[in-house]
């Protein structure tokens, strides 16, 4: 009984102090929704609502409350999975947006207030489900950006989804240009996201990254796979079904990563069905809306 009282005021005395989290003082791994501390372990398929903490036309998330969210995915996932395969909704949320002015600090993006993420991480573990912190960084890295969403990483079941089409270089201005990230840069990204895993004892953490061509991501052959990270390379073409299979089967790297793939509800024309999405390739076990 004291041993406990002990632990339980160590974790507390962690906590306010920003230290190790609760997860890591206690020495176990938590589970993951639906069991286990491997992102596709249990036959998962990951479906995502992507967007703004706010509606948008152009975007799904943000259109409907959180719960509301997460009952729709659960139904888009039931469309598309096969027997035995479980369904894990996911809200994709861009938490760092990139701007077309320089602001204050110059790094041309700012954060999304604290409070909307917690509501986004409270709404994954009422609805058990997974949030992907979306990262648009402007002209600052997006290692720097992900450090200062440390704290909502430590949370168990957030994960990191990164947009290289807006890092843009010193002389590029979000909205006018087209971004892109080198290997080396999402590694060293990778690298400290997989050392955060392992020093807060947690499990396996979404690693994605976008793309709808080939610039969006140099020396794409070199990003490298970590053990505690689900490594994602998200092909986001939008069209016709056939010129996005098409631009899926020119980017996706399925033997290196597991992928996924984008629909957009309100650009694809037609639209393509669950269904069809899966049977493009077996590596693909993320799906998205937009």
């Amino acid at each position: 009984m004291l041993r406990s009282r002990v632990l339980g005021l160590l974790v507390v005395l962690a906590v306010v102090a920003g230290g190790l989290s609760a997860y890591a003082l206690t020495g176990r791994v938590p589970q993951l929704p639906g069991g286990g501390t491997k992102i596709f372990g249990n036959d998962r398929v990951l479906i995502a609502h992507y967007g703004f903490a706010h509606p948008s036309t152009s975007m799904v998330l943000g259109q409907r409350s959180p719960d509301r969210a997460y009952e729709k995915m659960v139904k888009q996932g039931k469309k598309l999975t096969r027997p035995g395969e479980q369904v894990l909704p996911v809200y994709e949320l861009v938490a760092t947006i990139a701007d077309p002015d320089p602001g204050t600090d110059g790094n041309y993006n700012h954060d999304l207030l604290h409070s909307k993420v917690q509501e986004y991480i409270d709404a994954a573990h009422r609805n058990k489900a997974l949030l992907l912190l979306d990262i648009q960084p402007g002209r600052e890295s997006f290692l720097d950006v992900l450090k200062r969403w440390e704290w909502a990483l430590k949370d168990p079941w957030v994960g990191v989804a990164l947009d290289p089409e807006w890092r843009m270089k010193d002389d590029q201005i979000p909205g006018q240009d087209i971004g892109s990230v080198s290997a080396r840069e999402l590694n060293r990204t990778s690298r400290w996201l997989a050392r955060l895993v392992e020093r807060e004892r947690l499990p396996q953490k979404v690693f994605l990254f976008h793309m709808y061509k080939s610039g969006n991501v140099r020396g794409l052959t070199k990003v490298k796979r970590r053990a505690e990270l689900a490594t994602v390379q998200h092909i986001d073409a939008v069209g016709t079904p056939a010129g996005k299979t098409a631009t899926y089967r020119a980017l996706a790297k399925p033997k290196r990563f597991t992928t996924g793939f984008m629909v957009f509800l309100d650009l694809d024309d037609p639209r393509m069905g669950g269904k069809a999405v899966r049977r493009i390739d077996k590596a693909i076990r993320f799906v998205s809306y937009q």
